[in-house]
């Protein structure tokens, strides 16, 4: 706690101290070993952009969910810095009286990303929650990085396309008579960022956003997340038992390590 805390401070201090704009400086490395997946710091993560991970079948079960948090968690912790950045922009416009045509462009893309034009549910819907929920989600969905869709789509969630001018990969399976397409993303930060703005608009976690609003305690949100699965608490009983087991509420201490932050 302490170490985070302390790399928190170090980067509002380079904030504070600087005239110069500051910028998130992330590195991007598509995978073709498992060994190319740099291992966490003790509270710090190099903000490292992985795409196409292979599988981790040749790796013992411990030493493949290490590599897979060590892939992930940099990316939950990009998506969360991106999107508190925009939050922060939005709250600094709420605060103007006369906006640029630039403002207004960058308030409707929100608006859309979000579904919401009442000021106080957009704010509230672009928060976020725990590392160990993302990430205890996220190895759920994926097996563990087993998937197919996240080898070959970076996809973490399983989030289905509808659209058909989106990148997408065809599902093995179908619905209702109709080919089930999921979403491709340039790396596994844009499926979180993707996970992210679902959470925030959908009507079924409504209960998890407002209790967010008042907790990050993962035990109060764990349950509002339900309608996640079709498996409802029975769903909500894994997630629990398998953050238990991984101890994955330690990182949700962890930070972007602040070397990475320079002035443009």
């Amino acid at each position: 706690m302490k170490k985070a805390c302390y790399s928190l401070l170090v980067i509002l201090l380079i904030l504070g101290c600087s005239d110069d704009p500051i910028v998130l400086k992330t590195k991007e490395i598509v995978v073709t070993n498992p060994d190319q997946i740099l291992p966490l710091g003790d509270s710090t993560a190099r903000p490292i952009l992985y795409q196409n991970i292979p599988s981790f079948e040749s790796l013992t079960v411990d030493q493949a969910k290490e590599k897979f948090i060590a892939a992930v968690l940099p990316a939950i912790l990009i998506a969360k810095y991106r999107l508190d950045q925009d939050r922060s922009e939005l709250i600094s416009l709420f605060q103007k009286e006369d906006w640029t045509m630039s403002d207004s462009s960058f308030y409707k893309i929100q608006i859309a990303r979000f579904n919401t034009e009442d000021s106080t549910k957009l704010l509230s819907r672009m928060r976020t929650h725990p590392n160990s929920i993302v990430l205890v989600q996220a190895a759920v969905e994926s097996g563990w990085g087993s998937s197919r869709f996240f080898q070959e789509a970076n996809n973490l969630f399983g989030i289905w396309s509808y659209d058909p001018n989106e990148p997408r990969i065809a599902a093995n399976y179908s619905r209702e008579n109709q080919q089930v397409y999921l979403r491709k993303y340039a790396d596994i930060s844009e499926s979180i960022t993707d996970y992210f703005e679902t959470v925030g608009r959908s009507r079924a976690y409504r209960r998890f956003r407002e209790a967010r609003v008042k907790s990050n305690d993962v035990d109060v949100l764990l349950p509002h997340l339900k309608y996640y699965s079709e498996r409802r608490e029975d769903y909500v009983d894994q997630l629990r038992t398998i953050i238990r087991q991984n101890n994955l509420t330690q990182y949700d201490d962890f930070q972007i390590d602040p070397a990475f932050f320079i002035e443009d």
